[in-house]
């Protein structure tokens, strides 16, 4: 058993109760329109509204009590850091959260909510992340990456457990990929449990930096533009230990428009009454791309978050 594949494993069982198990749910509707099985991985249930929260309550569990007593440092957009902010509540941590000015102010809102620091950058997110590393350093705190830590990674890869528990028999599964730590630590646990199952990587065509990547097979900053996934959007950092663990596990790569990404989101409102932030609707849009070479086949959709301003929402759809 590989390193992370093992992490993956003991954070299975060592995060519950504090993360939640979420539903594994059959979508009839969407079975019919597409032709697949489709079954959707309800990450915006988990709690802060997003998958985030399986790795960052990961690292903060792996901490000492010297480093919890020095605290920890993030850079984020929101999720991330919402995620972070939660986890070290309840483990009694002090956290800092370094973002760019223009992330959403609800996210930030809520964020310190939890008692966390925020610290505005005009900067981008990357850039954002860096400083907070930077800083980190220098008052000798703990960073935590948003995918860019082994038990990050691997506290994200919970949801490959639960998808293999929940559904053995799957064909595919889609996520949406930004900085590669959501996809690197499922698709490493479903291709150890279900090896014939194919991992599809989804991105906004508008900021689409590690899918660029893949394809030149080294690191590379791209121009990236607005997308409704921005919890998806930003450069990835100089030797992330991310991008081998996608050249591995990634099998199949999909581009989505922004219009697609509406069209996916407007229909889980229709059909399953939900609301999805962007990213969530990069992989439907996905799945809903790639239906005609799995028709008949049972399809998992890892509907990543829920976090998304109202009127940004209703726009979209």
């Amino acid at each position: 058993m590989n390193t992370l594949l093992s992490r993956i494993v003991h954070a299975h069982q060592a995060l519950r109760p504090q993360v939640a198990v979420t539903p594994l749910s059959y979508s009839a509707a969407l079975s019919r329109l597409s032709g697949c099985e489709v079954y959707l991985k309800c990450e915006h249930l988990q709690h802060t509204g997003s998958f985030k929260f399986r790795g960052a309550s990961n690292k903060l569990l792996q901490l000492d009590a010297q480093a919890r007593a020095q605290g920890v440092i993030t850079g984020s957009t929101g999720n991330h850091g919402l995620a972070v902010a939660r986890a070290a509540k309840i483990a009694g941590v002090k956290v800092t959260v370094y973002t760019p000015a223009n992330a959403s102010q609800i996210k930030l809102d809520a964020i310190e909510a939890l008692g966390a620091q925020v610290i505005k950058l005009n900067a981008t997110p990357l850039e954002a992340e860096q400083e907070a590393a930077r800083q980190a350093i220098y008052l000798q705190q703990t960073f935590i990456s948003p995918y860019n830590d082994i038990d990050v990674i691997a506290g994200q890869g919970t949801i490959g457990m639960e998808l293999n528990e929940q559904c053995n028999t799957l064909s595919a599964v889609f996520a949406s990929v930004g900085g590669g730590g959501l996809i690197a630590g499922l698709g490493t646990a479903i291709k150890h449990f279900q090896p014939a199952a194919q991992i599809t990587g989804c991105w906004p065509a508008n900021a689409a930096t590690l899918y660029a990547s893949l394809q030149a097979g080294r690191l590379i900053d791209i121009e990236e533009t607005d997308t409704l996934s921005d919890g998806t959007a930003g450069g990835v950092e100089a030797g992330s230990i991310t991008f081998p663990l996608c050249q591995k596990v990634i099998d199949d790569k999909v581009l989505l428009t922004e219009t697609e990404i509406k069209q996916a989101m407007h229909l889980l409102a229709q059909h399953e009454r939900w609301i999805v932030e962007g990213a969530a609707g990069v992989a439907m849009a996905g799945m809903l791309k790639q239906a005609p070479q799995y028709q008949g086949k049972a399809v998992a959709v890892v509907l990543c978050g829920r976090n998304i301003v109202l009127q940004k929402f209703l726009a979209a759809i």
